[in-house]
């Protein structure tokens, strides 16, 4: 009876040694197919890796400008209000110009005295020439009239210069849009007195609007020109824009933006690389924008 149960003992410590070889086996073989898995799943997720950075919408040089005044004086017109559009040399301000007016007038009459007075003696010239060659007259009233002509002349143009440099000046109290655009702010009042190269009003064209992102500069060597990119805002919840890069400057320089993930530095060296739009978006100008760089374009995301 004692053997009996000896073998049965046996034959159930076999079955059960090997039940546990086949679940190894098995278990060894997930592990391996799940090893071999991870290498593929690793490129494809690096195939759709993203470089992501922070930036804001700025405009294209020149398209925004701050309009000043070459000349001090106070604003007694201002034409324009904020968000009305401007075309290019429209007048948008006006400085209170009374004295310079007076001096251009009375510089204008100078003028025109010295020129009569050109006119004369060139007459008394001629007369004196005549009665020199006739043997009538000397040579010393010929010389006389040579050099009151000569003075006359030399009067007439430094008034002509004077009323040159007063228009010049009766010009910059007219202050003219240098673009066509929207106007974003008044710096000055009606009645206000500026000094010389007092700002009055700021202009952009918001036509003409993309993107500056601060890449980092550990991932300068991955981006280049014609990268898709992928554009949110805060306010757009669910909302997003295509965009491409389209300069990439060729220094880095110091973060302006304070990131707002708190792991990382504040001091890192970034690059400034611009994206365009590739659709309208409301953004405005100046507005926070997040950026997702991608490094693989896909058929899908490419902007024809």
């Amino acid at each position: 009876m004692q053997t009996v149960r000896r073998i049965a003992f046996l034959v159930v410590g076999v079955f059960l040694i090997l039940a546990a070889i086949v679940q190894a086996r098995k278990f060894s073989e997930h592990g391996m197919q799940a090893v071999a898995a991870k290498p593929a799943k690793t490129a494809a997720e690096s195939s759709a890796a993203a470089v992501r950075a922070e930036g804001w919408v700025v405009a294209y040089p020149g398209a925004e400008v701050t309009v000043g005044t070459d000349v001090a004086g106070t604003v007694v017109h201002l034409l324009v209000q904020e968000k009305d559009k401007v075309r290019k040399g429209q007048l948008v301000a006006e400085l209170r110009a009374d004295d310079t007016r007076a001096a251009l007038e009375e510089a204008r009459a100078q003028l025109a005295q010295s020129e009569a007075d050109v006119r004369l003696y060139e007459i008394e010239v001629s007369r004196a020439q005549q009665l020199f060659d006739a043997k009538v007259g000397t040579k010393q009233a010929l010389d006389r009239a040579t050099r009151d002509r000569d003075s006359a002349e030399a009067r007439s143009e430094t008034a002509r210069a004077t009323v040159r440099r007063l228009e010049a000046v009766l010009d910059k109290t007219r202050i003219y849009a240098p673009i066509g655009g929207v106007v974003l702010s008044r710096l000055v009042q009606p009645g206000e007195s500026v000094k010389e190269g007092a700002s009055i009003v700021s202009l952009a064209n918001l036509d003409r609007t993309r993107v500056e992102a601060e890449v980092d500069e550990f991932d300068a060597g991955r981006v280049e020109i014609g990268n898709d990119v992928t554009i949110k805002a805060e306010g757009y919840d669910g909302q997003q824009w295509l965009g491409r890069v389209e300069e990439i400057p060729d220094s880095v320089v110091s973060r302006r933006i304070k990131p707002q993930d708190p792991t990382k530095p504040i001091d890192t060296r970034v690059l400034l690389v611009k994206v365009a739009f590739g659709e309208p978006t409301p953004l405005k100008l100046g507005q926070r924008v997040q950026i997702a760089l991608q490094l693989a374009n896909s058929a899908s995301t490419r902007l024809r």
